[in-house]
């Protein structure tokens, strides 16, 4: 069985892949092209964002991939900057006509705070706003989970105690140089699901030579280890690319990782980002 094949399970029930195809940064023109591309692979994971400004485009390649609906699974995200609950409304109700695909299997909050004030002010009440959209519309079918992204334990606490549906995922920055243990355990004992956003570090840490000596150990490339590594910490990896040939090799990932190696990945800290440093989830602020 490949890892496309495998799943996870949400606190109520829905099952996610395990592995799947992250679109940031693939123009909205270029996206239905790149979404039919992983299908066709048989990746049936597809994660966008209202940020993106690529939908329109995924929602396209969903419908145009030739398989069921029921089948995939496309998650979206509510903008960071929409702490009120009208907004909120209007913003999910924006993102299911622009996907046009029938209902969303899984819509986040994107981020505790808004971008121009990531890691900054309260935002308590703001977010618990936009929760409350996104559980009034989970509730009438038009989305089949809830989570957040980017939200430490505070952010989540806010949730679970004065929300109705706790988050059934936490989409977070989480690879090998970067492992926010603490969090991922966290999530664990509340039975939030954790999904690693840039799995390969945004590709900064393709030179890093501790990691490419224990890739070399188990004859895979940088990649492969660092996207077997988020599953093996029992998070979704959401690895983004456009190019076929990476989604391929990028879910060749059946060896395991030994635990002294995870340890010592865990272990790494490895956080240049070059250019990419200037957006506010790798500077932290």
């Amino acid at each position: 069985m490949s890892i496309l094949d495998e799943t996870y399970t949400l606190s109520n029930g829905v099952e996610i892949p395990k592995l799947g195809l992250g679109t940031w940064f693939i123009d909205d023109a270029l996206a239905a092209e790149a979404v039919r591309s992983a299908i066709s692979i048989g990746y049936r994971n597809i994660d966008t964002a209202q940020a993106y400004g690529n939908e329109r485009g995924v929602g396209e390649g969903v419908r145009t991939s030739g398989v069921a609906r029921d089948e995939l699974f496309v998650s979206t995200k509510l903008a960071a900057e929409i702490k009120d609950h009208d907004a909120a409304i209007a913003a999910i109700d924006e993102s299911l006509a622009k996907l046009d695909i029938g209902y969303i299997d899984l819509m986040l909050i994107h981020s505790p705070q808004p971008w121009d004030d990531f890691r900054g002010g309260d935002y308590a009440e703001g977010n618990l706003q936009a929760w409350r959209a996104l559980e009034e519309a989970h509730q009438a079918g038009k989305i089949r989970a809830i989570g957040v992204s980017n939200f430490l334990e505070p952010d989540l606490e806010n949730i679970l105690q004065h929300g109705t549906v706790a988050p059934h995922a936490n989409q977070v920055l989480a690879h090998a140089g970067n492992t926010p243990s603490e969090l991922i355990d966290y999530c664990r004992s509340k039975d939030i699901l954790v999904e690693a956003y840039s799995p390969i570090a945004h590709g900064e840490i393709l030179g890093n030579e501790a990691v490419e000596a224990i890739a070399e150990k188990y004859t895979v490339s940088v990649p492969q280890l660092c996207i077997r590594y988020t599953l093996q910490l029992g998070t979704v990896s959401l690895p983004k690319t456009a190019n076929p040939d990476h989604m391929r090799s990028n879910a060749e990932v059946g060896f395991e990782i030994a635990d002294e190696d995870m340890q010592a990945l865990r272990d790494l800290d490895e956080r240049d980002y070059g250019d990419f440093s200037a957006f506010p989830v790798y500077s932290g602020k």
